[in-house]
């Protein structure tokens, strides 16, 4: 029994020791405040936060109770012009979960920030770690924003309205086209462009044949008016005064001749003489009379800089070759290489185009992208318009020569153009199956030739629309998806506008020639061949690209 004792005693000692030691630990202070997790209407989006809907529960988590009474001074949300959104907010979980519901329903295709600073404490006074910050973009309202009509009537429908860029808006004197909406300035390229647009709406029925005539013979006889448009060794110059033809300079050397620019006008006006086909009618003798000479007058050569087997973008009276941009492939300027080789007189030979614009293979690419191989140029393909501009004229199907099957070519780049949007690698807001396009355009502070190696964001309606022969049900779907839902944010006077960028809730309000004049020429080859059939009828064309090694199926 005393020993029991004895041990009980000590038990009791030892006991009392413990919760000695015990109370004497200090209480752990209070942990740091930090953001645990974020919820938009309960689900866990991976960031960027795109497709949130306008009336949103967005659920903050904080690994601590919130000091309740500084939430007012530190919260903050507010629309992409920096207004601030009134919200309601309930509380749960001992205070460490707070709800926001803005007050009022959000705006479409908005971003907004929201956040936390600095200035959140904890109920134990702790500070906020690390600054909440999380940015989202609202859902597009995916409702139809204008009547449904057939996929045929949608397509008449755009190039209906694109055509009135080319025939409402052109130049009143010259007849010519407008660089861009907001422009006087004309555009030799897109003026070429918009020949093949107005052979197009002949062929629609939305002019007659002898108002294109008319029109047709004001452009052609001011071309041809060398009192007023000056012409360098016959090229002429990018831009030009529409009223006056004065040359306006494209950048400080770059005062003279285009020879690219200028290969986009004949493009178009030789398609031109072979649509003026009479040969009873005095004015479409007259003009197509004045087509060959426009044609005969440029001396090829000469942008060769001294007979070397290349050409040259530019020559200046002023400055010469000080440009120095040799035309070489891949790149949009095929059509530059055909109608040098063609032309009647001051053709250049073939070591031209074999040396110069294909680098004696050098052109080649080769590799997969996507899964597709791509035989020509730049990895992932370039910006679009490389497989539209030259070929609007040129017919690309069943074309080759021993660099490559252009057929392949082009819709190889349109396809691996289409999956890097679906791809998205960049992570930008709106992109996908119905919503691509990567192109030279306008973008938010300036432009830019926009392609999966220049990618930020901004999508061309151009880029998919003039893609409609080669990829025919991915084209039809960013057609739909540019009308029906982006409605009248794209849809404009003068049909899509240029360009916009969901990640920055950027809508151009601009038109520009050279992107309005692919979308309703390709639609048109897409539809019949018209444009493609008419040029690849010429024969110099035919003539020179044989020379070239081509094989089509037009000879």
């Amino acid at each position: 029994m005393r020993i029991f004792g004895r041990y009980t005693i000590v038990g009791l000692y030892m006991a009392l020791a413990a919760c000695s030691k015990s109370s004497s630990t200090p209480e752990q202070p209070p942990g740091p405040l930090r953001l645990a997790g974020i919820t938009f209407d309960n689900a866990s989006p991976a960031q960027p936060y795109y497709n949130i809907s306008i009336s949103p529960r967005i659920k903050f988590s904080f690994t601590a109770p919130l000091d309740k009474t500084t939430v007012p001074a530190s919260f903050y949300l507010k629309d992409n012009t920096g207004t601030a959104v009134a919200c309601h907010t309930t509380y749960s979980n001992s205070d460490s979960v707070i709800t926001i519901q803005p007050s009022t329903v959000l705006k479409t295709i908005t971003q907004y920030d929201i956040g936390f600073s600095f200035a959140l404490r904890s109920k134990a006074g702790e500070a906020l770690q690390s600054k909440v910050d999380a940015p989202f973009w609202t859902a597009i309202d995916n409702t139809d924003k204008f009547p449904a009509i057939s996929d045929s009537a949608l397509l008449t429908l755009v190039q209906q309205q694109t055509f009135k860029y080319f025939w409402d808006f052109a130049n009143t004197t010259s007849g010519l086209t407008r660089e861009r909406a907001s422009s006087d300035v004309v555009t030799t390229g897109g003026s070429g462009f918009g020949i093949m647009a107005i052979l197009t709406g002949i062929y629609r029925g939305f002019i007659t044949r002898a108002q294109a005539l008319d029109r047709l013979t004001t452009i052609v006889t001011f071309l041809s008016d060398t009192t007023k448009v000056q012409r360098y060794h016959g090229a002429f110059s990018h831009w030009m005064n529409g009223t006056t033809g004065a040359t306006v300079p494209f950048s400080t050397h770059d005062d003279g001749g285009d020879i690219v620019e200028t290969s986009y006008l004949l493009q178009g006006l030789l398609c031109a003489r072979q649509y003026f086909n009479s040969t009873t009618d005095a004015g479409q003798i007259s003009l197509r009379s004045r087509i060959n000479d426009l044609y005969d007058a440029v001396d090829w050569n000469w942008y060769r800089q001294g007979g070397r087997n290349v050409l040259y973008w530019n020559w200046s009276p002023n400055y010469q070759f000080a440009v120095n941009v040799p035309v070489l492939g891949w790149n949009e300027a095929l059509i530059t290489y055909v109608l040098a080789a063609s032309a009647p007189t001051n053709a250049i030979p073939r070591a031209a185009y074999d040396s110069g614009w294909a680098r004696n293979g050098g052109i080649a690419n080769g590799r997969t992208f996507y899964g597709i191989r791509l035989p020509l140029g730049p990895d992932n393909g370039g910006p679009l318009f490389f497989a539209h501009y030259s070929f609007l004229g040129i017919d690309p199907r069943g074309l080759s020569d021993a660099y490559a099957d252009y057929w392949t070519q082009d819709t190889a780049h349109a396809r691996i153009n289409y999956l890097y949007c679906v791809d998205n690698p960049g992570k930008y807001n709106g992109y996908g199956y119905s919503c691509w396009g990567l192109t030279a355009s306008d973008e938010q502070n300036g432009y830019s030739a926009h392609a999966p190696g220049n990618d930020d964001g901004v999508i061309t309606p151009t880029a998919a629309v003039a893609s409609l022969p080669y990829t025919p049900t991915e084209s039809m779907n960013a057609i739909r998806f540019f009308y029906y839902k982006m409605g009248d944010k794209l849809w404009g006077d003068y049909g899509f506008k240029d360009a916009f960028n969901l990640t920055n809730t950027w809508f151009d309000n601009d038109f520009l020639a050279i992107d309005q004049g692919p979308e309703i020429v390709m639609i048109e080859n897409y539809r019949s061949g018209l444009l493609w059939n008419l040029f690849m009828s010429c024969p110099e064309i035919q003539t020179g690209m044989k020379k070239l090694g081509f094989q089509s199926p037009h000879f």
